[in-house]
């Protein structure tokens, strides 16, 4: 919601303060053939995973563009660069939110706000609990990723507080992937 998105941005920085650091962690899955995907659902995972990226960002931005200066974390996932069977919709959200994080880096370095994004590989979170106890899919996991193991969600801190931090101060557009190696082989 845009509107509310906006409202939340403005009271936060009346009543809190500036926003300094944003990260964009909204996300959404749903999995299934893409010929069994609903319209409705299409528009859920794209509303959750891409559009509420845009709204936040833009919200927050234009104070971090006024104050020129601002850190921009937006959640990508492995499935940025890799696709997948029964995950079309989430595949699409977020090589879409991969683009979206380097289009921006490029229009708002400029006025001093730094956006980039990490890129999770198979974490052990709620969202994949059925994936994590499947032990075909597990198997598959730890047998495709260099480091033959799912990652743990504290693993993904150090990533974003790089990326938040003045550590990270001449680093835009980039894409951290955190995947234990999966991206570097075939």
């Amino acid at each position: 919601d845009r509107a509310a998105v906006g409202e939340a941005v403005r009271r936060i920085e009346a009543e809190v303060g500036p926003i300094d650091i944003l990260v964009n962690n909204a996300g959404v899955q749903r999995r299934m053939p893409l010929e069994d995907v609903s319209e409705e659902t299409w528009r859920e995972v794209l509303g959750t995973n891409l559009d509420a990226v845009f709204f936040v960002a833009q919200a927050v931005g234009k104070a971090m563009i006024a104050r020129k200066r601002g850190s921009i974390v937006n959640i990508c996932s492995l499935m940025s660069e890799l696709g997948r069977a029964t995950i079309v919709p989430y595949t699409a959200s977020k090589g879409a939110v991969r683009m979206f994080t380097r289009g921006l880096a490029t229009e708002w370095g400029r006025h001093g706000v730094r956006v980039n994004g990490i890129g999770p590989g198979y974490f052990a979170t709620e969202m994949n609990t059925a994936l994590v106890n499947d032990p075909n899919f597990s198997g598959w996991v730890e047998g495709r990723t260099p480091m033959a193991r799912w990652g743990r969600v504290d693993e993904l801190v150090g990533a974003a507080v790089y990326l938040a931090s003045d550590a990270s101060s001449f680093v835009t557009g980039h894409i951290l992937y955190v995947d234990g190696g999966m991206l570097a082989c075939v």
